[in-house]
Formats: C-alpha cells, structure tokens, sequence
C-alpha cells in the first residue's frame, strides 16, 4: 500500500509543478527574449459575404510548426483550461458570435496531469456569427493560444494574435 501512495503522492506534486508553470507562464509579462506562441504559429483568417440575415462565417486557419502543439478547446483537462484556445470576434457594430466549432483534436494521454486535447499542423476553425443587418465593416478576430513542444519539454508564452476580416 505504501508504494502506492508514493505514487500517488508524486504524480499528485507533478501535476501540481506542471499547473504552477502554465499558470506562471499566462501570468508574466513578456520579458526581453521571452519567446510567445505566435512564433511557432501562423494565423490567418477569411469570411463568407453575410447572407440576408446577417449570418456570417469565418474560417480561422491556425498552421502550427512541426513538433509544436496548441491546446484545443475543449481541452478536456481542468487543469489546462486557461491554455485553451479561444477565438472572440469583434467590429464597430455589434456582433453576436453564435458559434465556435472547435475541432475535437488529438488526444494525449498523460499519465501525470490526465489526459488531455491538442491541435497539431494545420487547424481550421469555422466561427458563424451574426451582424447587425446591413453591417458589412470590418470585424477583427483574436485568436489566444498557447503552444508546447513536447519533445523540450518546452511551453512558450501565450499569445493573442488579432486579425483583420472583411
């Protein structure tokens, strides 16, 4: 009995190590040569004409390099949910976001924190929203991630990236 509450004592002080050092990375500032997630990611976004209604949909592109993973969103761990990615889309007028179809991502079994989603490569995420009537300005769409590489062991800072949309 006591080898197993050693484990459990030691995968319970690695979990707790691995959730201070995200909440460490999302909570400091980017400091000279700190190296953000948006160096390992490209981001870009476009959108349908808005239908009659207002309706309209924007497929934001995430293409994250080699050996580099974002977290999805859901990211299936309480633990890592402010690691998330999360999309908001913004404009002059009001816009409704009606809905954020994340991909479900990759599941990583992790035996220390529990499992967990990410998004590898290439990722397209479609996000419908809903303009004021007759509203064609421009939105702006921000993107906040965070990536890790595994193979380091190496988590950047979070980013949040904007991005212009017609």
């Amino acid at each position: 009995m006591r080898g197993n509450a050693n484990q459990y004592g030691l995968k319970t002080m690695a979990g707790l190590v691995f959730c201070l050092t995200l909440i460490l990375c999302w909570s400091l500032p980017v400091a000279g040569g700190g190296k953000k997630s948006d160096s390992e990611v490209k981001l870009s976004a476009k959108a349908t004409k808005p239908d009659e209604t207002g309706k309209q949909v924007i497929t934001v592109t995430m293409n994250i390099n080699k050996g580099w993973h974002a977290y999805a969103n859901p990211v299936g761990n309480a633990d890592l949910r402010s690691s998330q990615t999360v999309i908001t889309v913004t404009g002059k007028e009001k816009v409704n976001l009606v809905k954020v179809a994340y991909p479900e991502g990759k599941v990583v079994n992790d035996k220390v924190i529990g499992n967990y989603r990410t998004y590898e490569g290439q990722v397209n995420i479609p996000v419908t929203v809903q303009r004021a009537k007759g509203d064609t300005g421009p939105l702006e769409v921000a993107v906040r991630f965070m990536v890790c590489q595994d193979k380091e062991g190496v988590c950047l800072l979070p980013a949040t990236v904007k991005l212009p949309v017609k």
